[in-house]
């Protein structure tokens, strides 16, 4: 017969799929009972509508019926109440460090940052992100392009984020955990702000989001140098800058003023990325429709690496409107192949431990 300790022990390994935390650990396992082959648990969720609450059914399902002795799982759900919540959120974020961060401060924070739009710097900061994701690491994203948000659409994530008491809990979708305003207005509702409430609104998504344990954090600036990179800069002292750029001197003259403004605010630049570089014919050669040798011109006049170039591609173009980021569907793809090569450069550049590497004391 199953003994509760071994009820509890499959417990602990299962996750709430929002938190990353174990169901144990969260106090949400209220009661366990057993009668022969048949395993009783009710469990409080964080709300009553809990978005997926279904996932924790398959998954405590899953796990008990996989015991030896085990024929039936019964799941009763409730919610916590107010109190239980507050005690929640404490225990996730504990005191709110100088940075602003709830809880662990993400080990890298990297801004990505433009001149002037349209040269694909959201496109690419969401597949930066599922690259970064892929290898290994654990990656949130922040899109604080609060006029022009792009990343829920790019990385095919809908819905609102769960709050928990004063926390708001980010979506996720190919490993990446993403918090936007996009998730609190529609497409076609303009967000029509100044200074004061943009500052806020910023740092809210800072501090009253839970992000979890982070290897990674991405920042995708809104272009040019105003009041949200700014905000960025005073928040988060420690991030650094990744500028994106498109060979034509039109993009990277500006983007030198990115740089400048990183460099008054006291922000490291890490390195340019030089985006649509080229277009592949089907005979191999390569069209350089925006010019050549921006990217590297603009690294060197900074006094920075250029990490990469990534070429334009109509699958590129696909799977950003799909929500299909071709990083996350690689097959064939040169423009996948080379962001997965910018983000070994990056982790090379910042020194990020691998997750398959022991952590230095």
């Amino acid at each position: 017969m199953v003994t509760k300790d071994q009820v509890m022990k499959v417990l602990e390994g299962i996750d709430d799929p929002e938190l990353h935390r174990s169901l144990v650990e969260l106090n949400m396992v209220n009661n366990v009972e057993i009668d022969g082959a048949t395993v009783t648990v009710d469990i409080k969720l964080t709300i009553v509508g809990c978005p997926l609450k279904a996932k924790i059914k398959d998954d405590v399902t899953a796990g008990l019926t996989a015991l030896d002795g085990v024929e039936k799982v019964e799941i009763n759900f409730s919610a916590m109440s107010d109190d239980e919540r507050k005690e929640l959120t404490q225990q996730l974020t504990g005191k709110k460090p100088a940075t602003g961060f709830t809880g662990t401060k993400p080990k890298h924070i990297i801004a990505v940052a433009s001149g002037k739009g349209g040269v694909g710097k959201s496109t690419f900061t969401a597949n930066l992100a599922v690259a970064l994701s892929a290898k290994g690491f654990q990656v949130g994203a922040l899109d604080a392009d609060v006029y022009g948000f792009s990343l829920p659409r790019a990385l095919g994530v809908v819905g609102q984020p769960t709050a928990v008491g004063d926390m708001m809990i980010p979506l996720e979708n190919y490993g990446v955990r993403l918090m936007s305003m996009g998730f609190f207005t529609d497409d076609d509702n303009p967000v029509v702000w100044r200074g004061p409430l943009l500052h806020k609104a910023i740092n809210q998504f800072i501090s009253d989001v839970h992000w979890g344990l982070l290897d990674f954090l991405l920042i995708d600036l809104p272009p040019g140098t105003g009041d949200v990179a700014i905000t960025i800069s005073q928040a988060l002292p420690e991030a650094q800058v990744l500028v994106i750029t498109t060979p034509q001197p039109a993009a990277h003259s500006v983007a030198g003023r990115v740089a400048k403004m990183a460099e008054k605010t006291n922000l490291s630049v890490i390195g340019v990325v030089e985006n649509m570089s080229y277009y592949q014919l089907p005979d191999g050669t390569r069209d350089y429709i925006f010019g050549k040798g921006g990217g590297r011109d603009l690294s060197q006049r900074l006094g920075v690496p250029l990490l990469g170039q990534v070429p334009i591609e109509t699958r590129l173009r696909e799977g950003g409107d799909a929500g299909r980021p071709v990083a996350a569907f690689p097959d064939g793809s040169a423009a996948a192949e080379d962001i997965f090569k910018i983000a070994d450069a990056i982790v090379e550049k910042i020194g990020a431990v691998r997750p398959t590497e022991p952590a230095t004391p």
